[in-house]
């Protein structure tokens, strides 16, 4: 498939497009996993994974204390069999999630600049790493109640097969981050990894986290001296607690994928070892050359926001 160079950037009333690679240039943004999406992290791999059950209770728990609250306001039980029709099927798919095989991860291997992308069957593409592509997409709309934004971060990965059916030639994963910054935030977790190196990337916190109320109050201890305890209650206690039962998703994201799922495809296992350095592979001339003029442009930019 064909994309746009990295860098350019689509812009339409109510969408935007910014193509972030081939090749994968710096985008600006600095490195946040906003999803959780880092499982797996050392010196020559970084596994990223697209399942997070945390974030689909964080979703819909809002639903089920407004429905619990207007039952209890109005002393009106009709507002709990609404409630229950709502939220019945996004909660019967939430807990069979739960019971669901946990897909596999994709992993990007820094020394071998490839990424080996799991496929149904028990099949893997191996693919170069500075073929791969990413454009972070959003999309607004304009209603009653005001504008609504959304967007994905998509990856997408050609098989190296060249003779691969049509229906196998093509993947891509896609990201609810909500686009624009925060998806190019995302990739550059990705890019920086592979470009400038392990220590570039966020770890995979909230799978070495615990799971327990322990945790948790650590967390606010560390949140309270960045913002100070006021903020940290109404945030964390009773936005974090009551609104988004943030405990309960993070006690469920952390069963769920503690430990989180290998790839143990012997081939693979051998192909994720590290290598001595002079046997890893270089970038190529043509990404030298797209990294040193868009790092040429962030520079001009950064001093001319500063004049």
């Amino acid at each position: 498939m064909s994309t746009p160079p990295a860098g350019t950037t689509e812009k339409r009333m109510f969408s935007r497009n910014d193509y972030l690679a081939p090749l994968p240039i710096p985008t600006g943004e600095r490195p946040c996993d906003v999803l959780n999406t880092i499982w797996r992290k050392n010196e020559a791999v970084l596994d990223i994974g697209n399942y997070s059950i945390g974030s689909a209770v964080m979703v819909m728990w809002p639903g089920v204390m407004l429905f619990l609250g207007l039952a209890y306001v109005f002393d009106d039980p009709d507002a709990l069999i609404l409630g229950a029709c709502i939220m019945a099927l996004p909660i019967f798919w939430l807990i069979q999630g739960l019971f669901r095989e946990v897909p596999l991860p994709i992993r990007f291997n820094r020394q071998r600049r490839e990424v080996c992308v799991p496929r149904d069957n028990g099949e893997y593409w191996i693919v170069p790493w500075e073929t791969v592509t990413a454009a972070a997409t959003q999309q607004s709309s304009v209603s009653q109640a005001g504008k609504a934004t959304m967007g994905l971060l998509v990856i997408g990965f050609e098989n190296p097969d060249p003779h691969a059916t049509e229906d196998n030639k093509h993947f891509s994963l896609g990201f609810n981050c909500g686009g624009g910054t925060t998806g190019m935030a995302l990739w550059e977790c990705m890019r920086s990894y592979m470009e400038v190196g392990p220590e570039a990337a966020p770890d995979a916190a909230a799978l070495n986290s615990g799971a327990n109320l322990r945790y948790y109050i650590d967390y606010m201890k560390d949140k309270a001296k960045e913002r100070g305890w006021f903020l940290t209650l109404l945030w964390e206690g009773v936005f974090g607690v009551f609104i988004f039962n943030a405990p309960l998703a993070t006690y469920l994201q952390r069963k769920k994928l503690y430990p989180p799922p290998d790839l143990l495809y012997p081939d693979i296992i051998e192909w994720s070892k590290p290598i001595p350095p002079e046997q890893w592979t270089k970038r190529s001339p043509e990404l030298e050359a797209a990294i040193a003029k868009r790092e040429a442009e962030l520079a001009a930019h950064a001093e001319r926001e500063l004049a």
